[in-house]
């Protein structure tokens, strides 16, 4: 049976709050997919990894760079690109749904990917654009993740 991937974008960094936040997210996330995918770096990614990881689930980060020991601590396989920012056609590409947390354009250039994919886009206090589902907590961002994966 194949497994349920996620993928969940963000800034590289974030404030108290949405560290938190993105925490809560990878934990309850865990609990539904599982596997995590990332851009792998600090901020919000290294949140939801620390999160996701803390329950239980297999974190994957997709970094820009060559060197693996840039990646977050909470990242269980580090896949070193090269690519640099082109690496985010690769992050959102390996899921099936993706989660967008608050971030800059690096987070709105993935969510113009998921949208050219095909890709459900949830929205969790990130930016608001036609054809991205908008939740304002963690328990809407799961329940849309289930709905979009067909989990019970």
């Amino acid at each position: 049976m194949r497994k349920k991937i996620v993928s969940v974008i963000g800034g590289h960094s974030c404030n108290k709050e949405v560290e938190r936040l993105a925490q809560s997210l990878g934990k309850n996330l865990a609990k539904v997919v599982d596997i995590l995918v990332c851009g792998g770096l600090s901020g919000t990614m290294q949140a939801v990894c620390q999160g996701f990881k803390a329950a239980g689930g297999l974190t994957i980060g997709i970094i820009p760079g060559y060197e693996k020991n840039k990646a977050n601590p909470f990242v269980d396989i580090v896949i070193p690109t090269g690519l640099g920012l082109a690496r985010n056609v690769l992050v959102v590409k390996s899921a099936e749904v993706v989660v967008a947390l608050p971030g800059e354009a690096g987070t709105l250039s993935e969510i113009a990917y998921g949208l050219q994919f095909g890709i459900p886009v949830v929205s969790l206090n990130s930016w608001d654009i036609p054809g991205v589902i908008r939740v304002k907590n963690v328990e809407q961002a799961i329940k849309e993740v289930k709905n979009i994966l067909k989990i019970n």
